[in-house]
């Protein structure tokens, strides 16, 4: 059923579409959309700035910000070939995620509108679970633990990783929370 409408079809007055924007829908739209924005302007920064980040990606995976332990820097990349690849890799998939939860927000949108809220929640849930695979498997796992980013002072970027990991999962879980709202209407 479309916010802000009863049961029997009838538009509530100003206080019931008022009391509307406090539902689990306009969360999860909400907390989409900034996910969705945030992501978008990380692309942009690193397009538009592209050597700021180059640089970080460059030394987390040449791991020479890290103890040197003789033990792990076999697993150290030098090639600047493949730290470029591995860094336009990290843009393109922030892209993707970026792209699919603006698309999840229109379809959030329409919901709020219409009220059938599966494409919005599908949506929003791939494009908030490639966000966590992202963070999570390509910062702190790979990152953090196979390139030893937890070592370095200067190009660690743990504390962001867990930043972006919080507030996709926050996002997933209220997208995930059960609802009336989310049966579309009869």
């Amino acid at each position: 059923m479309p916010l802000g409408s009863t049961a029997g079809g009838r538009r509530e007055g100003v206080d019931g579409r008022l009391l509307a924007l406090g539902t689990l829908p306009v969360a999860a739209t909400a907390l989409t959309a900034t996910v969705a924005v945030y992501l978008l302007l990380v692309v942009f920064g690193n397009i538009t700035d592209f050597g700021t980040n180059q640089k970080f990606v460059q030394h987390v995976l040449a791991m020479d910000t890290t103890f040197r332990d003789k033990h792990l820097m076999w697993r150290a990349i030098t090639s600047t070939a493949l730290q470029n690849t591995a860094y336009v890799a990290i843009i393109a998939w922030e892209a993707l995620s970026a792209l699919v939860l603006t698309a999840a927000t229109v379809c959030w949108l329409a919901a709020l509108r219409h009220g059938d809220f599966t494409r919005a929640r599908r949506a929003s849930t791939l494009g908030l679970v490639l966000t966590l695979l992202l963070f999570g498997i390509g910062f702190i796992a790979i990152g953090g633990e196979w390139f030893a980013m937890w070592q370095s002072k200067a190009w660690n970027g743990l504390d962001a990783a867990i930043r972006n990991i919080t507030l996709a999962g926050i996002a997933l879980i209220v997208v995930q929370l059960p609802s009336p709202h989310w049966r579309a209407a009869d």
